[in-house]
């Protein structure tokens, strides 16, 4: 219809370049159209243990913590079923499943089967950002075997995973990093989600306010209030309102409600600190005890911030205490903080912290590196467990 009424206004020429300019744009449009996918492994930790060890098969399992103290870091998918999660407390979790076998982490095993995981990554694309040991995005819009479909490399790789490493991956597929890490949450283990361009609001729309990535359980509380529960419903509120409601990060939630998510697939993720910490098997409840575990958590730390060759000017501590309140304290200091330095302002710390119930957890970051631009200011922060 508008080329109609153009026809009849423009000359042939002059409508001859208007058409090669809507069919060019159009082209551009469709050649940028993204293919992210998002590689999470089923319970990884965990996953690697049942494979290393026959009898934990078909078993619920947690790595970390014990029978008595600390905190679960992953759960087998048999564990899961009686609602074990990462980050559980040991307690909690045996109260839910008397049966659970704890089992020590083996972190630089984890880490070799990561580092299996991420060459083949790269036999596709360079564009691989991980997230942590066991997920990672990738960008396959343009990847080295020339394969069209992002969904064919996505069923690739979670082969190729299989075939070297015996352990199953999820795949989400899609034109965003949002997408694409919701979607491979949707038929886990072991399964993979294309959410196609075409089918992006549609999946929006119906998906559950509590599965969008970044919504944590006080957020979605908050959108109950307002009677927000699904994609659709955020699509009622304008931008100010949004950001009158959840401040910066209602220009997020605006733009994902609308599938708009244009971040970038970084293959180089700054490190952005460096930490240590440690539950203890029996709370610490005098000063001679903490600061015995304090120095035990000092020389590990220097050492890890060796190996990262990193040099920061913020220390923070970190307390946890019997009745899971947790508290931080921080000191950022003009110059890299270094063995003395970190002696001295550790001391400082605790000090300065009501270290007042029995103490069930310890640990120290260093962060502020010298090439971020981070502020250099005295920070007090407290925070109280859900």
């Amino acid at each position: 219809m508008i080329l109609n009424h153009l026809s009849k206004q423009l000359p042939v020429d002059a409508l001859k370049r208007f058409a090669l300019l809507v069919l060019t744009c159009g082209t551009i449009k469709r050649t940028l159209q993204r293919k992210i996918i998002h590689i999470d492994m089923d319970a990884f930790f965990a996953s690697v243990e049942q494979r290393d060890f026959p009898e934990l098969r078909g078993k619920p399992v947690a790595v970390g913590g014990n029978s008595e103290r600390g905190v679960i870091a992953a759960a087998s998918y048999e564990a899961r079923k009686f609602g074990v999660r990462s980050a559980m407390s040991s307690k909690v979790a045996l109260r839910l499943c008397p049966q659970l076998i704890f089992q020590k982490h083996r972190f630089e095993v984890y880490k070799e089967v990561s580092q299996q995981i991420r060459e083949i990554f790269f036999e596709y694309t360079d564009l691989v950002e991980p997230l942590s040991l066991d997920e990672a995005f990738l960008d396959v819009t343009e990847n080295k075997k020339g394969i069209e479909s992002a969904t064919q490399v996505a069923r690739e790789i979670k082969q190729k995973i299989f075939e070297t490493t015996h352990l199953t991956a999820s795949a989400g597929v899609s034109v965003n990093k949002f997408l694409a890490k919701v979607a491979s949450d949707q038929r886990k283990p072991n399964g993979i989600f294309i959410i196609k361009p075409n089918g992006v609001q549609p999946f929006i729309e119906q998906l559950p306010i509590e599965k969008f990535f970044g919504v944590g359980k006080k957020t979605a509380e908050k959108m109950h209030q307002l009677d927000i529960h699904k994609g659709k419903d955020l699509l009622r509120f304008d931008l100010p309102r949004l950001v009158h409601y959840f401040g910066k990060a209602g220009q997020y939630f605006y733009d994902i409600a609308r599938g708009n998510d244009e971040r970038p697939v970084r293959p180089h993720r700054e490190r952005k600190s460096v930490g240590i910490e440690n539950t203890f098997s029996k709370d610490l409840v005098d000063e001679q005890q903490i600061q015995l575990e304090l120095n035990r958590l000092k020389e590990g730390l220097i050492k890890r911030l060796s190996r990262s060759g990193k040099q920061g000017k913020t220390l923070t501590l970190k307390v946890k205490f019997d009745n899971f309140e947790q508290i931080t304290r921080s000191k950022t200091v003009n110059e890299p903080i270094g063995e003395k330095l970190l002696n001295e302002l550790s001391s400082e710390l605790v000090r300065e912290a009501p270290l007042n119930r029995p103490i069930r957890l310890l640990g120290l970051t260093v962060s502020n590196f010298k090439e971020d631009d981070e502020p250099e200011a005295l920070q007090l922060r407290i925070n109280f467990k859900d």
